[in-house]
C-alpha cells in the first residue's frame, strides 16, 4: 500500500547530526531502506521536515522504517495511507458501481 511518512526533526538533534556531518548518512540510510517513489524536504512549523511516499507491504514494516527517525533524529512521525490520482479514480469508479 502506498504510504505517506511525514517526519519533523527535533531541532537540537538535527543540529547535532549536521554539525557531526552525519545527517547525510542518516538520510541516505533511510532512503535506501524505504526506497520511496518521492522524497521532499521542507521546513514545517519551524522544524526540518521530510515527506516520503513509499510502498508498505506489511504493517510490521512500520517499526524498522520509522525507528531511525525516532532514535537518531528525535522526530515526530506520522504514517498514513496515500493515493495518487489513478488510485482515486479507481476508487471513485468502484463507488459508482
Amino acid at each position: 500500500m502506498r504510504m505517506l511518512l511525514k517526519a519533523r526533526v527535533d531541532t537540537e538533534k538535527g543540529n547535532e547530526l549536521i554539525e557531526s556531518g552525519r545527517m547525510g548518512d542518516v538520510l541516505s540510510s533511510i532512503i535506501q531502506r524505504l526506497q520511496p517513489e518521492a522524497a521532499y524536504f521542507t521546513p514545517e512549523r519551524g522544524h526540518r521536515s521530510c515527506l516520503l511516499i513509499f510502498d508498505m507491504d506489511d504493517p510490521s514494516q512500520m517499526v524498522p522504517l520509522t525507528e531511525p527517525f525516532f532514535s537518531q533524529m528525535g522526530a515526530e512521525v506520522t504514517v498514513q495511507p496515500a493515493m495518487n490520482l489513478e488510485d482515486v479514480q479507481r476508487g471513485m469508479a468502484a463507488v459508482k458501481s
